[in-house]
């Protein structure tokens, strides 16, 4: 009796459980308009683009915060026959621009390459002012992480400084704090550049923080001592920032600091400017491939990395066409304006590293990278940290 009293109850148990409502998933908002367009092109093949770009009429109009868009989509109106505009702005000329476009519903860009992911992330995506598209044709090239938003290229920033000074190499970055290097750190302001702030506001995050403290400690033998600081993030962060000299132009740091006249002087800028007939190359060493050769990293990073990100805008009046170019963009002929020269990565796995340049995977490894996610949760606390340090 007692062993059909219990079968009895277990079956009624399990009837229990199946007959349970379950909590279902939250439906999806349906998309309309260009994000239902660009859902659907992701299935799309390369020929299926080409066709329905063509179909398009009107001026194809691009903004980027980067001068080489301007060759890139100049080649790309060339190779389809299109009539093509863009404009080279600022990030936050971008996002302005965006948002006077888009609510306004007036003809304005129909893509755009932009960087900063917390402000991408808080202003255009959560608002469906910019559409996401991944083009089928080179997604399977494309890690998973760089693909919604997807990053077109990183960029990266490093610590370079002038050799006339054989005294001079860091292999730590709180020599940087040092009394010695008192105004000899070149940096552009963080209240210029919003990504030179993200990089500064992810110093303090737990993860770079704690390595921090690791890298001083190994630098002077003895733990870190944090007094007032949060963390050793904080600490870095404001003696950084109370050795450097501030210019405007990365362009301008790595002329400056390439003189025969700058022995001792550091800076930290995009390595791309190397390129520039301008700068005396020779005369500098950038601290990673240094690194690279002798074996031994810069503790704990060499620098910063941030992406650039190609977007459909949601107002777009040839969206076939935006996304077409984003296709091409991701592409060895879209690409080769930046890919031609060092400091430029294409998002494409299957494009390589500039010959002579270190491949993106190496530079992943040793280089501090935007977390929006963290950016946007601390952005208040730390900006203010960082704009009294200056």
């Amino acid at each position: 009796m007692k062993k059909l009293l219990s079968i009895s109850i277990m079956l009624l148990c399990a009837m229990m459980v199946f007959s349970t409502p379950q909590a279902e998933k939250p439906a999806e908002p349906e998309l309309t308009g260009v994000a239902a367009l660009a859902k659907a092109a992701e299935a799309m093949t390369h020929d299926e683009l080409v066709q329905k770009a063509s179909a398009e009429a009107g001026v194809f109009t691009v903004y980027g915060n980067t001068s080489r868009i301007t060759t890139a989509v100049e080649a790309f109106g060339k190779l389809y026959g299109i009539e093509i505009a863009s404009s080279n702005l600022k990030d936050a000329e971008i996002y302005e621009k965006l948002d006077i476009e888009i609510n306004g519903k007036a003809k304005g860009a129909d893509m755009v390459m932009i960087q900063d992911g917390a402000s991408l992330k808080s202003q255009m995506l959560s608002t469906g002012n910019l559409i996401n598209f991944v083009p089928a044709s080179v997604k399977p090239y494309i890690d998973e992480n760089d693909q919604n938003p997807l990053v077109q290229q990183y960029i990266n920033k490093l610590f370079i400084w002038n050799n006339k000074d054989a005294a001079l190499n860091i292999t730590n970055v709180w020599q940087l704090t040092e009394p010695a290097m008192k105004g000899n750190v070149i940096f552009k302001s963080p209240e210029l550049e919003q990504v030179n702030m993200n990089f500064l506001i992810m110093c303090t995050s737990p993860a770079w923080a704690e390595k921090l403290a690791e890298a001083y400690k190994a630098q002077y033998g003895k733990a870190i001592e944090l007094g007032s600081y949060s963390n050793a993030g904080y600490k870095w962060v404001a003696e950084f920032l109370a050795n450097c000299t501030f210019i405007k132009s990365d362009t301008t740091i790595a002329e400056e600091i390439s003189q025969a006249t700058a022995a001792g002087k550091a800076g930290l800028f995009v390595l791309s400017k190397l390129r520039s007939s301008s700068v005396l190359s020779e005369n500098l060493t950038v601290g990673q491939y240094l690194a690279s050769e002798t074996g031994k990293a810069i503790e704990p990073f060499s620098g910063f990395m941030y992406p650039m990100y190609s977007m459909v805008t949601a107002n777009a009046s040839r969206p076939y066409t935006a996304m077409l170019f984003i296709e091409y963009l991701m592409q060895a002929d879209g690409f080769e304006p930046w890919g031609k020269s060092i400091g430029a990565y294409s998002g494409n796995k299957s494009l390589p590293a500039k010959e002579g340049d270190l491949p993106l995977t190496v530079w992943k490894d040793c280089l501090v990278s935007e977390d929006a996610d963290y950016i946007l949760e601390n952005y208040e606390t730390v900006s203010s940290f960082v704009i009294k340090a200056l």
